[in-house]
């Protein structure tokens, strides 16, 4: 295992790879006319910051419950502004977005929604103990999980209800509610949220080995340990996502306006 483990010891050639990987996606996405060339650049640039960061806190944070609380409470507010920003850009072009601005800030709901009795359940049981060590990288995920389709759904909610606003029009004209018009048109979007999830909970294993999977075993745990935690943790963020995904829909066409 320390053959393994030595793989990852930081230094000068894991740090060009990393820097090396980022500069190949921002090069991919700039010369395929993506757009977010930039993007990726300050991704990558971010993500070593703040996982440095957490590196230096981590330690403090989880010997301490109240301190493990706020952190879960700050992935909370930064996933939940993360998701607001996308759900609220109005930058697509043909996209006036204005019946979302303002409303945005309602994104965090899908995520506490979802991870809150997740969370709730597998601490109560017991399955996940009470230590920092433990509830924070699950938070981590499931957080991570809902905040990512809590955004895709809600700008696929917010695209569809924009470009089929006749669509809904003449539902309301047939005696649909305000309500129902929208869920309509935004239902079959909203479902394609979670099949990212889905695929990724049929697979695992067989296509992909996901991180909780490969960090146990990295870890020092047995191959029959490192697959009992996962399979909680993908049980978990799946319902976490359906939950958020449901929420981020009835949510958006109540917005709707």
């Amino acid at each position: 295992m320390a053959e393994v483990t030595s793989l990852f010891t930081p230094g000068p050639l894991l740090y060009a790879v990393v820097v090396g990987l980022v500069l190949l996606a921002a090069a991919v996405a700039a010369l395929a006319g993506l757009g977010h060339g930039r993007a990726a650049i300050t991704a990558g640039a971010r993500a070593a910051v703040q996982l440095g960061v957490v590196a230096l806190l981590i330690s403090q944070v989880a010997t301490r419950l109240w301190a493990t609380v706020l952190f879960v409470v700050a992935m909370h507010a930064v996933a939940g502004y993360t998701a607001a920003s996308r759900v609220g850009d109005a930058s697509r072009p043909g996209a006036s977005g204005a019946w979302w601005r303002g409303r945005a800030w309602w994104a965090v709901l899908p995520l506490l929604g979802g991870t809150v009795p997740v969370l709730a359940l597998l601490l109560g049981t017991g399955l996940v103990p009470p230590q920092g060590l433990a509830v924070i990288p699950v938070a981590g995920i499931l957080v991570g999980g809902a905040m990512t389709v809590t955004a895709l759904c809600g700008r696929r909610c917010r695209d569809e209800l924009e470009t089929r606003r006749g669509e809904v029009e003449a539902a309301l004209s047939l005696g649909f509610s305000d309500r129902q018009a929208a869920l309509e048109i935004c239902r079959p979007a909203a479902a394609t949220s979670l099949i990212p999830a889905l695929d990724q909970t049929r697979t695992v294993g067989l296509v992909t080995l996901p991180g909780a999977f490969v960090g146990m075993l990295l870890g020092g745990a047995s191959p029959v340990q490192a697959a009992v935690v996962q399979l909680v943790v993908l049980a978990g963020l799946l319902a976490v996502q359906s939950v958020a995904v449901a929420l981020t829909t009835e949510l958006s066409v109540r917005a709707f306006r």
